[in-house]
């Protein structure tokens, strides 16, 4: 019954969708298990619960149940322990996901509702994957799936990174969290190959004396095309062994992932960022614990700065190169003219 597991994610389409182990046709689960599902605390979950059956929202002798486990001796080495543990079945958990207060809790009443809808409208509710495949916990042969596409993808590596992190069961792109959260990645990255975040990186390399201002990843083909969006993008003054570097360090990320996929464990955007930092670590990496010493402001402020002088030169060579065409397309008309004289 332990096994039982929920796992509440969202779809590339942003669809909120729900998984959940069946055993003997039934969910049971543990209070550290409602605890872990809607990310609180087990004094807010005994709250809720004990509530619950105080407004006589659910009969507990008939949604309770003790269930006798054994474990490890916590003192004693080879020794193991018998004790009884209440589990709560699906009732108490749809009661409780209505009560709390977090992402999880509001990505399970998304859920729930939209199939309260679908059994009122329909009058009853299909789960066609769990039919059509027999395993009612399609997510991580979905994750699987999602995760391989991304490893063999020509995408560039931040976006691989992105794309992973959309995995995470506490996804949401419209959170502001999500965008600082991606920010910290990033400079973990660099700072792991370079000793620079984003800001150092555009601040000291950004040079408009040098081709392409300093960027050395930029494409030389559009050299002429240059926008001012691209000098303030930190990956575009990376050097060509920083970006070798950074693409096996992703590679050891996406592997890491395919592997949880494949051994069933949920993973939530604060697990990668740890997770991140152990395989820079194992790569003999230095971890950033600061926030650097130049700002984003000031990144922008010195790469807007060499970007005007960049146009301005570019102006100038322009005009000189005009000049230049000008004075040929004479000098070619003045032969022509001598030519015709003396004929």
């Amino acid at each position: 019954m332990n096994n039982s597991q929920f796992i509440i994610y969202q779809t590339e389409s942003g669809e909120t969708k729900l998984d959940v182990r069946f055993e003997d046709e039934t969910v049971w689960l543990t209070q550290m298990q409602l605890c872990e599902l809607f990310d609180k605390s087990k004094a807010t979950v005994s709250e809720h619960i004990k509530h619950i059956f105080e407004e006589e929202e659910l009969q507990e002798n008939m949604v309770v149940r003790k269930f006798r486990t054994t474990t490890q001796h916590g003192a004693i080495v080879g020794k193991t322990q018998s004790r009884e543990v209440k589990l709560y079945n699906l009732d108490v958990i749809i009661s409780v996901g209505y009560r709390v207060k977090s992402k999880q809790g509001t990505q399970f009443r998304i859920w729930a509702t939209q199939r309260l809808k679908e059994y009122i409208i329909k009058g009853f509710v299909l789960n066609d994957d769990r039919f059509k495949t027999g395993n009612s916990m399609n997510y991580f042969n979905e994750l699987q799936e999602r995760i391989r596409e991304i490893r063999i993808s020509e995408r560039f590596f931040y976006q691989k990174i992105k794309d992973i992190y959309a995995t995470s069961i506490d996804y949401d792109p419209k959170d502001e969290n999500t965008l600082i959260f991606f920010k910290i990645v990033q400079n973990k990255l660099l700072w792991a190959i370079s000793e620079q975040t984003a800001a150092e990186l555009v601040f000291r390399r950004v040079d408009a004396s040098l081709p392409l201002l300093g960027m050395q990843s930029y494409d030389k083909e559009n050299s002429s095309k240059i926008k001012k969006n691209e000098i303030s993008i930190a990956k575009n003054y990376l050097q060509k062994n920083e970006i070798k570097l950074l693409g096996l360090i992703v590679e050891q990320y996406l592997a890491f992932a395919e592997s949880m996929a494949l051994e069933n464990t949920p993973m939530y955007m604060k697990d990668w960022i740890s997770r991140l930092d152990v395989i820079v670590q194992l790569n003999g990496k230095e971890l950033l614990t600061h926030a650097g010493k130049i700002s984003h402001q000031m990144a922008l402020e010195k790469s807007n700065a060499e970007y005007t002088k960049f146009k301005e030169t570019q102006k100038q060579i322009e005009k000189e190169n005009s000049l230049k065409e000008i004075e040929q397309d004479i000098s070619k008309l003045s032969k022509k003219l001598k030519k015709g004289d003396n004929e």
